[in-house]
């Protein structure tokens, strides 16, 4: 297997803001990334001129980000091959504009784990109330559950891990 180039996230932030092109976003996009997958996510503007109604706001969003999308498509793909050759992980797109995020690509990557026949049990339980059809969407439906309900939670994680990194650094070789 071959191995990957490191990534460095701040290098990644700083990549993705010099390389896009200017004017789409507000501000820098956001980069997120894995050992798998690098989703980069900027914020369009709102469309100004939007008529009265409980859900016009948001149907101008989703109007503006299928345009952006369908606008910049040959770009975006252009971006992410240079970085797929530089980082040797996907790259992905999604942009946010108003309370609307969409997220045009993603990698869907299988994850091979290992359950115990209790364990097994509830995600067979999903199924069959229909929650989810397979154990693969048993088991993401419960990722996304402890996701959403202790999401405050694993941030404090992700941050402590973080900062262990960063000391791990500035240690002797």
């Amino acid at each position: 297997m071959a191995k990957r180039p490191p990534f460095a996230p701040e290098e990644a932030v700083a990549w993705f803001a010099g390389r896009v092109v200017e004017g789409w976003y507000e501000g820098a996009p956001r980069v997120v990334a894995d050992r798998d997958e690098i989703l980069v996510v900027g914020r369009l503007p709102e469309p100004s001129s939007v008529p009265e109604g409980a859900d016009a706001a948001r149907v101008a969003a989703v109007a503006r980000i299928t345009g952006f999308r369908e606008d910049t498509r040959a770009q975006r793909m252009r971006i992410a091959e240079e970085a797929q050759a530089r980082w040797g992980r996907v790259v992905s797109w999604g942009v946010e504009c108003g309370e609307v995020e969409a997220v045009f690509t993603h990698a869907s990557v299988p994850v091979m784990t290992r359950l115990k026949l209790d364990q097994r049990a509830v995600l067979d339980t999903l199924i069959r109330s229909g929650v989810a059809g397979s154990r693969s969407e048993a088991l993401a439906w419960c990722v996304e559950q402890v996701s959403e309900h202790q999401g405050e939670w694993i941030d404090r994680l992700r941050d402590a891990m973080t900062e262990v990194e960063r000391i791990r650094s500035e240690g002797p070789e």
